[in-house]
């Protein structure tokens, strides 16, 4: 698969057959990532795998947070149970985390090296076979998470990267063509 093919290729899906994804994959698609481009090379990343502890963690902390936006108990507890049962169901889950630099430019330029850093993991994944789901949110923030993730105050988890054999492949949402949103200027 060509690169091209890659980036039309990849999907975001969030069910994942069964099967494990062995650590040499993990360390492969990792591999790609640090190879995004990061001005001065700052290489401002580092990475955790979750094993089946820390993504129960993740579940019941997603879970928690989750459940509180609601009154209900019971879809309270129903929340927090499929967290954990949809944390513990994915067959690998990776977070990025970005090393803050004093400088604020700096930091931002370290932010968007990270995310180019996730492309090239998320392609490299596509190309693998695989699939891919890049999560968000105030998880990230959570302090018994980061405690959990051995985050330092010096970091930031910037994504949870989701991988896995998709279940079924959903078809690509159309795109609105980039001549569309150009202007070429004199």
């Amino acid at each position: 698969m060509d690169v091209k093919e890659a980036i039309r290729g990849r999907r975001t899906v969030k069910r994942y057959a069964a099967r494990p994804i062995h650590s040499s994959t993990l360390e492969a698609l990792l591999e790609l990532a640090v190879w995004a481009p990061n001005h001065r090379m700052t290489e401002p990343w580092s990475f955790r795998v979750l094993g089946p502890e820390a993504k129960r963690f993740y579940g019941e902390t997603l879970g928690r947070l989750r459940a509180r936006k609601v009154d209900d108990p019971a879809v309270a507890e129903t929340l927090r149970r499929r967290s954990i049962e949809n944390a513990l169901a994915t067959p690998a889950t990776l977070a990025f985390l970005q090393r803050l630099d004093p400088d604020p430019g700096i930091r931002e330029e370290d932010y968007a090296a990270i995310y180019m850093g996730i492309q090239n993991l998320l392609l490299g994944a596509t190309a693998d076979g695989l699939v891919a789901q890049v999560k968000t949110g105030p998880v990230l923030e959570d302090p018994a998470f980061r405690a959990a993730l051995d985050v330092s105050d010096g970091e930031r988890v910037v994504a949870l990267v989701h991988l896995g054999e998709a279940l079924e492949t959903p078809s690509p949402r159309p795109r609105t063509p980039a001549v569309e949103r150009t202007h070429w200027l004199a």
